[in-house]
């Protein structure tokens, strides 16, 4: 067998011409978003602090409102209690009716009692 001639790829004359590039721009320059991020982060504490002074003013509303109802409350837990010392004579007047040298008693009910009769209904889950 005749080795076969093998012919080898070479340029053109004169060379090959110049590579153009045309590349497109890839985002923003590293100024450009450092500035985004810092101007980002300062949004973020200006409406976070303003955020938390509108809390606050919320929360001193919130107890200037509680300290003008305390009285309130106050005079329904006593009226609640009345209410409730009444309900004990009445319920010892009958029971203790036929009893003589019977003296009157105060707090005969019960801590579960009591405490429905103070705060109302409440059912924990």
């Amino acid at each position: 067998m005749a080795a076969s001639k093998v012919k080898q790829d070479m340029p053109p004359p004169g060379g090959y011409g110049p590579i153009k590039r045309n590349l497109p721009r890839r985002g923003l320059s590293g100024y450009s978003m450092l500035a985004m991020g810092i101007g980002t982060l300062f949004y973020g504490y200006w409406s976070m602090m303003k955020w938390n002074r509108e809390r606050r003013r919320l929360l001193i509303e919130d107890l200037e409102t509680r300290i003008a109802l305390m009285p309130l409350f106050l005079a329904e837990k006593d009226r609640r209690v009345l209410r409730m010392l009444r309900e004990n004579l009445e319920e010892e007047a009958i029971i203790m009716k036929d009893v003589p040298d019977w003296k009157e008693l105060y707090g005969l009910r019960t801590t579960k009692e009591l405490d429905n009769a103070n705060y109302g209904y409440v059912c924990y889950t």
